[in-house]
């Protein structure tokens, strides 16, 4: 029984220990996942090829890159597990669509040049701000 006593606050001293060493990149993932764990998303780490997927994160990267000669907006979608990218084809902008902004999106998970990727997912855009428990 004292055994499980002292592992609590050891426990508590390595979790803060650790939160100390981390770097800025690594506290964000942890929040990230964290966030995607709360809203009930899938883990874009776990998912897998052609599953209908409600995956949540921020958007690292926006681009326009034309595909096949039609105007398609790309985003990076990072959860703190792995990163995805989300395509809307014949959009050149979207109102929100931004590097920064934490977005939920869902669809048929797919690969495009061998990266993960969305087409024109249903999203949700979250509210601008550090985290969940920020009113």
């Amino acid at each position: 029984m004292s055994g499980n006593s002292s592992d609590q606050p050891q426990g508590r001293l390595r979790r803060m220990f650790s939160r100390l060493t981390s770097s800025q990149e690594e506290l964000q993932a942890e929040e990230l996942r964290q966030n995607c764990a709360e809203s009930g998303c899938t883990p874009i780490a776990s998912c897998g090829d052609r599953e209908v997927v409600t995956v949540a994160g921020t958007l690292r990267t926006v681009t326009l890159r034309p595909r096949a000669g039609v105007p398609a907006l790309e985003a990076e979608l990072f959860d703190g597990t792995e990163a995805l990218d989300v395509v809307w084809l014949g959009r050149r902008s979207i109102a929100g669509i931004e590097p920064g902004r934490r977005m939920i999106a869902s669809g048929r998970l797919g690969h495009a040049r061998g990266r993960r990727v969305l087409f024109n997912p249903r999203y949700e855009l979250r509210p601008v701000g550090q985290g969940s428990d920020h009113q």
